[in-house]
């Protein structure tokens, strides 16, 4: 086990696409008929549970007296997920993993679980939320706020020395967090050498052993061969906190797979590993960009494992070996580009009523308990643990209506995923356009260069990376026809553009500077002029 030396940071505000205006955000969210407010019998539901908030349940554990914490982001208001950790008399590790106990407030048959299910998620615009839940719930009694009680559904891990899970439980418990933490806090609390304001305190320990286990699970699924793509740059107490959440849904999709029952109706997310085809294209690249390397050619080709235990390296090897934060720029490009390549070979995940592999986190099979107040499967999941958990069988009746209701849920998981991933890219667009639009106000000569990396390259368009902000293009072969004279063609492996002598003229991982040209109103596009 490794530790860091050099903490993993968050992006300069600079690096970041620029925020679309409160207005334009407030339209898109109208043009896809997202609404923050909520009808007001669901509203009246969510007043009756402030009146009554079942705190004092003589079913729930009393875990108050155990130092919890949430750790998010700055702006966080919806606190899913509180942990504590302490350590076991063997040398290993006891988790408590707090999750909000949603599905207690939100049942089905109620006005609440109704409008849960047409929404679907909640969905998350810059500087604009719209919640699944109201407010009153989502930020507030439901939320595992600050010195608050608070229910929750607690997933109980035990890990050996070593890290491995060795024991998971549920149980229904009260709570209390006793600070709300930020990535950047406790990141600076590492860096400090566990000084500072968050030293001393009843969670420090909890701090120290997040870090511990964190490394402990991040080397344990490099074991595992989990793939790890580059995503920018993060702290790294994000990612041992991401450790814990991926652990806590692996251990929850297993004991509601191991212990089948009539009455419980789980959900899974399944993600199938890339396709033979796509492995076999990606190591073909690799070879073909090795062969332009020369004396370096080892450092990028993949040599392909057949098998575990057989000689060569996993995707997972190769991709954690690509030097994608080292000084030499052009290495550098080239590794993110490759990462970006491994990226798009993967096939989407899918929500089933059967178990199955995940192939992105590495765990048969996965169920989704870590966000119980922002996914409607989140929810519903909870409810379906609370019923193995309690073991109550319901009548036949009551286990058919659960059959029907698991597909509106996954219906409506499905449809909320989908929604979610054309709003990030239309508000990205937003602020792109605002970009460039100021770019395109300027005379020609006076437009900023703007530098990115050649990510992907295919016969009528490229993908370019740029460098800030932080956003991916596309450029098509119109402009690149334009900049070099003649058509280009993409090699047989994708890995360069070639002139129509065969030479090779742009190349994966290359640097490329780009100039906003005009804005092309038929293909609702940006041209840019490739600026060298």
């Amino acid at each position: 086990m490794t530790t860091p030396t050099t903490p993993t940071v968050p992006p300069a505000a600079s690096s970041l696409p620029p925020a679309p205006s409160p207005a334009a955000i407030a339209a898109l969210a109208a043009r896809h008929a997202l609404d923050p407010g909520f009808p007001d019998d669901v509203l009246a539901e969510a007043e009756a549970w402030l009146a009554a908030p079942g705190l004092d349940d003589p079913a729930l554990r009393d875990l108050e007296p155990l130092p919890f914490v949430t750790i998010d982001n700055p702006d966080s208001r919806d606190l899913d997920q509180a942990l504590h950790i302490a350590p076991a008399p063997d040398g290993g590790y006891v988790i408590h993993y707090a999750l909000a106990d949603a599905a207690y407030y939100v049942r089905p048959g109620a006005r609440l679980w109704d409008e849960a299910l047409r929404r679907g998620a909640s969905y998350y615009l810059p500087g604009f939320t719209v919640p699944m839940l109201p407010r009153a719930l989502s930020e507030g009694l439901v939320s595992l706020n600050e010195a608050q009680p608070r229910r929750a559904l607690v997933v109980v891990l035990t890990l050996s020395p070593d890290g491995a899970c060795v024991g998971a439980e549920l149980l229904r418990a009260r709570i209390r967090s006793r600070a709300k933490l930020t990535y950047g806090g406790v990141q600076a609390f590492y860096d400090a050498g566990d000084a500072g304001a968050l030293a001393g305190q009843p969670f420090t320990e909890t701090l120290q052993l997040l870090r511990t286990v964190g490394l402990l699970r991040i080397a344990e699924a490099e074991r595992r061969d989990v793939v790890v793509y580059h995503r920018g740059d993060r702290y790294m107490t994000e990612r041992y906190n991401e450790q814990i959440s991926l652990m806590c849904n692996a251990e929850g999709g297993r004991l509601l797979a191991r212990h089948p029952a009539a009455h419980v109706q789980p959900i899974f997310r399944v993600h199938p590993s890339p396709p033979e085809p796509r492995l076999v294209r990606f190591a073909a690249m690799t070879r073909a960009i090795a062969q332009r390397a020369g004396a370096h050619a080892d450092a990028w080709r993949w040599r392909r494992r057949s098998g575990h235990g057989q000689p060569g390296e996993s995707l997972s090897d190769y991709l954690r070996r690509l030097p994608v934060d080292g000084d030499d720029d052009e290495a550098r490009r080239l590794a993110m580009a490759l990462h970006r390549q491994a990226l798009v070979l993967n096939q989407a995940s899918s929500l089933s009523a059967e178990p199955g592999p995940h192939f992105g986190v590495g765990a048969e099979p996965y169920a989704r308990l870590s966000s119980p107040m922002r996914e409607i499967i989140g929810v519903y999941t909870h409810k379906e643990a609370v019923e193995l958990l309690e073991g109550v069988s319901p009548s036949a009746d009551a286990i058919a209506r659960d059959e029907v209701l698991r597909e509106a849920v996954i219906e409506a998981g499905e449809r909320a995923r989908r929604l979610q991933s054309t709003l990030t890219k239309e508000a990205a667009k937003l602020g792109l356009d605002a970009l460039f639009g100021a770019d395109l106000a300027l005379p020609a000569a006076e437009r900023p260069r703007r530098v990115g990396t050649v990510v992907g390259l295919r016969r009528d368009r490229i993908y370019v990376q740029l460098d800030a902000p932080d956003h991916e293009l596309k450029v098509y072969a119109g402009d690149l026809e334009a900049a070099f004279g003649a058509a280009l063609t993409p090699t047989r492996h994708e890995d360069a553009l070639t002139d129509p002598d065969g030479a090779p003229v742009l190349r994966l991982g290359d640097a490329l500077g780009l100039r906003v040209d005009r804005y092309d109103v038929g293909a609702n596009r940006w041209r840019f002029e490739l600026a060298r």
